[in-house]
This record gives C-alpha cells, structure tokens and sequence, in this order.
C-alpha cells in the first residue's frame, strides 16, 4: 500500500480500491450468471453486472474531475471473495452452488456498501459535492442488490438448497 499522508491521499486510495474492485467484479458476474440455475438469480447477476459498469463510469468521471489514475491498485478483499466464487461455480449441486453464489454476493455488497460508504464520506469532507452525490448514487444501487440477494436467498434458492 502506497504511503498516505493525509485524508486526500486515503480518498484517492479508496477510489483506486473500489475501481479495482468493481473491475475485479465485472469479471466474476458472467461466470456466476453462465452457471446460475435459477433464472432470478441469473438475471440479479446480469442486472449487476450492467450496473456494475455504471459503476465504474462514476468512479472514472471521479478521478477525471480530481486530475487521478485509478489504474494499477488491486483490490485484495474482493480479490479474495471472488477466490470463492470461483471454488463455488465449480460445485456440482446446482441449489447448493446458487446458495453459495448468493452468499459470496453479498459478502461483495457488504464490501462495496462499507467502502463506498467510506469513500464518500471522504469525498464530502473534501468539498467534492458532484463526487459526493455520484458515490450515494453507487451506495443506493449496492444496498439495493443486496436487499435483492436476500429476497432471492430466502425466498428462492436457500429452500432448494436445504432439501
């Protein structure tokens, strides 16, 4: 981790940490979508992956306006949740591997509410309102997906799973 010397210096860096992120992200959400069986599921997981890209145009007018190449960071807690999904996509009870995707889902939700939420805090301290207002526009989406994920793990798959 490069050196910070200030709040600045940890909003640039958590900018970097969430474009890595959402890029790791974008390459996960086919994968997890291909091997979904449940067709709800599939769908959140197209559906987050078109937001996801939305995600990532947000962040880069972000580093445009602040003059920042977000490029070059990775995102080591998502790398390591998506290391899960990975081992998931290759379980051979379809129910039990849509539970677990479900699972590694949200655990990127909580990842990405908790960072953006951070994120934008630091955004709002620096006086940087368009940065601010487009970060909760992200912050909103991902609590959202994550109410979703829960609506489809009860309701849907868990059940499934469970028998």
């Amino acid at each position: 981790m490069e050196k910070l010397n200030g709040l600045k210096d940890l909003y640039i860096h958590e900018l970097k940490d969430l474009y890595s992120a959402e890029e790791q992200i974008l390459q996960a959400l086919p994968a997890m979508a291909e091997v979904s069986q449940h067709l709800t599921l599939k769908d959140a997981f197209k559906r987050h992956e078109h937001l996801t890209r939305e995600h990532v145009s947000r962040l880069e007018a972000i580093a445009d306006e602040l003059g920042v190449n977000l490029k070059g960071h990775t995102c080591n807690g998502i790398e390591g949740i998506i290391k899960e999904a990975e081992a998931l996509i290759k379980a051979n009870d379809r129910d039990l591997r849509d539970a677990g995707l479900i699972a590694t889902a949200q655990r990127v939700e909580h990842y990405a509410i908790a960072s953006y939420g951070t994120t934008r805090a630091l955004a709002q301290r620096a006086g940087h309102e368009r940065a601010c207002m487009l970060l909760q526009q992200t912050l909103d989406e991902e609590e959202e997906t994550g109410r979703q994920l829960t609506k489809i793990a009860e309701e849907i798959v868990t059940p499934k799973a469970m028998s």
